[in-house]
């Protein structure tokens, strides 16, 4: 690993953990999304109002687990 890369990651975790995250779902759309897939501007809006939501707590987030447990439940 190249020196540039452990300050780059030294930094990184010296950054408080809302910092952290966000830092760390930028790198992951970078790897998910590629050049070929474009998010529209309105889903790009709709995206970041919903991470808002859930950083400030006004959602209950359900488990995918028990999402997929009831989805399962109702069409079996």
């Amino acid at each position: 690993m190249s020196n540039t890369m452990e300050q780059v990651i030294g930094q990184a975790l010296g950054l408080p953990s809302q910092a952290r995250a966000f830092i760390a779902e930028k790198l992951l759309e970078s790897l998910d999304a590629g050049d070929i897939f474009e998010i529209s501007p309105e889903w790009k809006k709709e995206i970041k109002k919903r991470c808002q939501e859930i950083d400030k707590g006004l959602v209950d987030l359900v488990p995918a687990e028990k999402v997929f447990e009831e989805a399962f439940r109702r069409i079996g």
